[in-house]
């Protein structure tokens, strides 16, 4: 009897100890809407027609890199629920398309909805509502701004640094430069034109003597263009989205204007826009870029280019490898991999912003050496650092050294 109670007290005790180890387990598992033991629920919105069209193929990309992921098992065993929406880039469309994730797919977040304009009139929305609208695609300076907008993270670099990177090299390649910018009429071509003015400092006032901006439902950029001419300047700022810079660079060399042509990084895509303006058209062409150039031979033998062919290959055999869109889409939702995997099991909307702000000189494969992703609580910029570039034969090439500067929101 001894031995039977004794048996009985320890079985007791094992259950209570399953018990509790069981419920402890329970208990480290949190989950908000959109994320449970099998999936996360991601949306997004990009601009799959309308006059941003071309960016359409980085949610094409992204979509590709998640089946990818869920074919290797999924995140901590969790399979990636993609999805996303057209918003022909019209903020109005945004605003509908953001409701519908949230309100009706219940989403976890949103993930890189793409366009200054678009993600300006959603901002407000998502961060009333606490759900994280992550690596926005767009380099506007306000999505860093953590104490009025605790749920918005940007991604790439952004616009003003950006610029304030050209005045620079202006500043020491043409101290007397006449410069004319061309610009798109929204805050996402203000914000090029801000940074280059605060690069120039007080010379900014001399030295731009044209600023001409387009809106995007104009059929073609031609006659802005033939404007600018007049002007005489001898460096050009086009701060364009692809479909209006490869007008603008064809125009330029069909008029016979031949300024210092400075090309905002968004559209220094060889695929979207070097190719269609045709090559011999926009030599000498500088920009800058934090992404490797899938058409440059150096990278022949990279691992993490050997790794980026590899998903093509396999996942997204359609994508057009020499458009950098394509590589863009790749590293960022490679960037969230990385912090899905850092949250855990505890998916909730808070500890997402919180892994995403706790980003340390995160490597990925298809960024420049020397460019790594960094966040804090205070610092929601991941990418502050690019390299100057200049167009030559059928590629970019790469100059100088690596530039890193922040601009906050």
């Amino acid at each position: 009897m001894p031995f039977n109670q004794l048996r009985l007290g320890a079985f007791s005790a094992a259950v209570a100890m399953l018990a509790v180890t069981s419920s402890g387990a329970l208990a480290q598992k949190k989950y908000d809407t959109g994320a449970t033991d099998t999936e996360i629920k991601i949306g997004n919105i990009m601009p799959y027609s309308g006059p941003a069209s071309a960016y359409g193929v980085i949610g094409k990309t992204e979509a590709a890199y998640f089946k990818k992921i869920n074919a290797e098992g999924g995140i901590n065993g969790r399979k990636i629920n993609f999805i996303s929406y057209d918003d022909a880039y019209s903020p109005p469309k945004t605003v509908e398309q953001a409701r519908k994730l949230v309100e009706s797919d219940e989403v976890l977040f949103v993930f890189n909805p793409l366009g200054t304009p678009p993600n300006s009139a959603i901002q407000k929305y998502l961060n009333s509502k606490k759900v994280p609208q992550l690596f926005v695609a767009t380099g506007a300076t306000k999505w860093n701004d953590p104490k009025d907008f605790p749920w918005t993270m940007g991604w790439q670099p952004n616009y003003q640094n950006e610029s304030q990177i050209y005045a620079k090299y202006i500043l020491k390649e043409k101290p007397n430069a006449k410069i004319a910018i061309l610009y798109q009429n929204d805050d996402y071509g203000k914000d090029y034109v801000k940074g280059l003015k605060d690069g120039l400092g007080a010379k900014a006032a001399t030295m731009i003597i044209a600023e001409e901006s387009y809106e995007t439902s104009q059929p073609t950029i031609d006659s802005n263009i033939v404007k600018l001419k007049s002007t005489n300047a001898d460096v050009f700022f086009n701060v364009t989205t692809p479909k209006f810079a490869a007008q603008a660079i064809k125009k330029m060399h069909e008029i016979d204007r031949k300024p210092m042509h400075i090309l905002n990084n968004v559209s220094a895509s060889i695929g979207s826009v070097m190719k269609p303006a045709g090559f011999e058209n926009g030599q000498g062409i500088i920009s800058s870029a934090y992404l490797k150039d899938t058409s440059d031979p150096q990278w022949k033998n990279d691992a993490g280019m050997k790794a980026f062919d590899e998903f093509l290959t396999k996942y997204f055999p359609e994508g057009n490898r020499i458009d950098g869109s394509v590589m863009y889409g790749y590293t960022v939702a490679q960037g969230l991999v990385h912090v899905l995997k850092a949250c855990g099991d505890n998916l909730t909307r808070e500890n997402v912003m919180k892994q995403a702000a706790s980003i340390k000189g995160l490597e990925l494969g298809g960024l420049l050496p020397g460019i790594k992703v960094k966040t804090s609580a205070t610092d929601f910029a991941p990418i502050s650092a690019v390299q100057l570039i200049r167009f030559k034969g059928e590629a970019w090439e790469r100059f100088g050294e690596i530039i890193e500067a922040d601009v906050g929101g």
